[in-house]
């Protein structure tokens, strides 16, 4: 680092010549130990984006956009005040949501550093500030997860996937977590499959209580059968 002061090792000032040398040193190893703190910022949020994406079973492409998301972030300021786990959380939730293959604010925050509040509070101050469109997560993109992760057939998941078309054009969409009915459709698909799977396993799989699934299960089911 290089001094403020004037003046050389003896306490002498230094000439003009000198300190307009050194005023050229002082902004560039200002400029080299910025460069090297966002290098150090950004090798840290990879890190945590890439350990996350891996517990969340994430595709290549969703961690690139979080890494693209994080490091716009990083060029326009956004951290100060803000912890670099939560703005790499925001940053995978947000990418995640993007590509069609959400994951619920309760599994993110199940692999994340820091709590759900945190995640939620700086994914929407993350959103707003880049402008990144995103629209509400579709309750049909969870399916294929949910149906796969239970070993349903197909046939469970276009039920599924028929359920969910019935709810929304019966407006029980609006206001409701996604994650809850997709995980309430598919239960409600495997029963009409014969492809019998308990409450607590769906529950499980979507990290979403019983009662929800239970409670939009019965929606589900009358929206069926007023269609």
């Amino acid at each position: 680092n290089i001094g403020w002061q004037d003046k050389d090792a003896y306490g002498n000032q230094l000439s003009n010549r000198q300190r307009r040398k050194m005023q050229r040193l002082r902004t560039w190893n200002e400029r080299f130990r910025t460069r090297d703190s966002k290098e150090r910022n950004l090798k840290q949020a990879l890190g945590e984006i890439d350990r996350m994406a891996s517990a969340l079973g994430l595709p290549e492409n969703v961690r690139e956009t979080a890494s693209v998301i994080y490091r716009r972030a990083l060029d326009e300021n956004l951290l100060p005040g803000r912890s670099i786990e939560g703005v790499s959380t925001a940053a995978l939730y947000a990418s995640a949501k993007q590509a069609g293959t959400p994951r619920s604010l309760d599994e993110v925050a199940g692999v994340s550093r820091v709590e759900k509040s945190e995640i939620a509070r700086t994914y929407r101050y993350v959103v707003r500030e880049l402008g990144l469109e995103i629209g509400p997560a579709d309750p049909k993109s969870y399916v294929p997860r949910f149906a796969s992760e239970l070993g349903l057939s197909e046939e469970a998941e276009r039920r599924a996937r028929q359920l969910l078309d019935g709810a929304r054009d019966a407006g029980i969409h609006s206001g409701k977590s996604p994650v809850g009915l997709a995980a309430a459709a598919v239960y409600a698909a495997s029963l009409l499959t014969n492809e019998k799977v308990t409450q607590n396993e769906v529950s499980a799989v979507a990290d979403i209580s019983e009662v929800t699934i239970r409670n939009r299960y019965h929606e589900l089911l009358e929206a069926e059968q007023s269609s």
